[in-house]
């Protein structure tokens, strides 16, 4: 199983860092690269505990799916993520916030284990693990960049209060 671990400090509230970390918009608008979309399950807004959310996306010139369910929740310190389905052989994301002087530090704890048994290891130590590593500092700037700005305003006023 590989770890990723990246801690990212927010000039934001705790609250604000932990709901745009679980705004299915604002992880459509982080992964435009890979032209990610939300198709099924909680398709906009805050995804909540229990609640799935089925994503298609372009990854190494193919068209993927990928279902995760929010298996854990205490707002606004952690979420869980795991994939109930996908190409990987498992994921788990713990998503933590933690209030720190005047903003809020994020830390994410991205494990997964590749499929495909030594060659799916092989193909994680010489790209995979890098290629996830930059989709999730791409994810987290864009979390940054919106909570420390007025952006946050669209996203949290009209995604939070949507059925």
């Amino acid at each position: 199983m590989s770890l990723i671990q990246l801690h990212t400090f927010i000039k934001a509230p705790v609250e604000r860092c932990f709901d745009l970390s679980r705004s299915i918009d604002v992880h459509i608008a982080s992964t435009k690269r890979t032209h990610e979309k939300a198709i099924a399950g909680r398709t906009s807004g805050l995804i909540n505990l229990n609640e799935t959310v089925t994503w298609k996306a372009k990854h190494f010139g193919l068209y993927q799916t990928l279902t995760t369910k929010i298996t854990q929740m205490k707002s606004p310190d952690y979420f869980v993520d795991e994939m109930m389905e996908g190409a990987f052989k498992s994921i788990f994301h713990l998503h933590q916030f933690e209030a720190k002087g005047s903003g809020t530090l994020m830390t994410d704890r991205f494990y997964y284990e590749a499929p495909l048994g030594i060659a799916g290891r092989i193909f994680d130590r010489v790209i995979l693990h890098r290629y996830m590593k930059r989709l999730l500092q791409e994810r987290n700037q864009l979390i940054k960049s919106v909570a420390e700005g007025d952006e946050w305003k669209g996203f949290y006023l009209t995604q939070k209060y949507r059925p």
